[in-house]
């Protein structure tokens, strides 16, 4: 099946409304959350994952030309858990980094998401997946009010950056599955 990304209309929307409420669409309530557990949730949400990449079924269907397949979900999940350990890295060991722009879109394009092998990308995601646990149940203390920002502003600690990252992977299970 072609890749047929150049259909998918960018999302522009600034998602760290996470951090002050529950979010309507996947029920995650990121305000309940304490930083030290995003680790757990990572590694469940990626066992969820695993569990759908290694199922049954067409994970390259799009439920519409303007949504992402299955496995174009997985594969972003996956790619999030790389950028956010680069990004993690980079608040534990700089003063206030500037994190580099990532077009999620363009990547999906450029990586071929929906051409990718499923069950390679269940392996890759649970490694990223994994990675990044490791990273957040390493931090302790006063590292958790280390800060990073990005480009359009948004400025974080590692506090709110470990809660506002595990919406991304819970939201798009609920996207695929309607469970978070």
């Amino acid at each position: 099946m072609p890749d047929t990304g150049h259909m998918i209309v960018p999302d522009t929307k600034d998602w760290t409304w996470v951090l002050d409420q529950a979010c309507p669409d996947c029920g995650l309530d990121t305000t309940a959350i304490d930083a030290p557990d995003v680790a757990g949730r990572l590694r469940a949400n990626a066992t969820a994952w695993r569990a759908l990449l290694t199922a049954p079924g067409d994970l390259r269907r799009r439920p519409n030309p303007d949504v992402w397949s299955p496995l174009e979900y997985a594969c972003h999940v996956r790619d999030a858990c790389r950028i956010f350990s680069t990004r993690l890295d980079l608040m534990l060991t700089k003063d206030d980094p500037l994190f580099a722009n990532w077009d999620q879109d363009s990547t999906a394009l450029a990586e071929h998401y929906n051409d990718q092998d499923p069950a390679q990308v269940a392996v890759e995601l649970a490694d990223a997946a994994a990675a990044l646990a490791l990273g957040f149940e390493q931090v302790s203390g006063a590292q958790w009010q280390r800060t990073g920002r990005r480009s359009d502003g948004a400025r974080f600690t590692v506090e709110t950056f470990a809660r506002y990252f595990i919406h991304d992977p819970v939201h798009h299970l609920y996207d695929v599955t309607g469970r978070g």
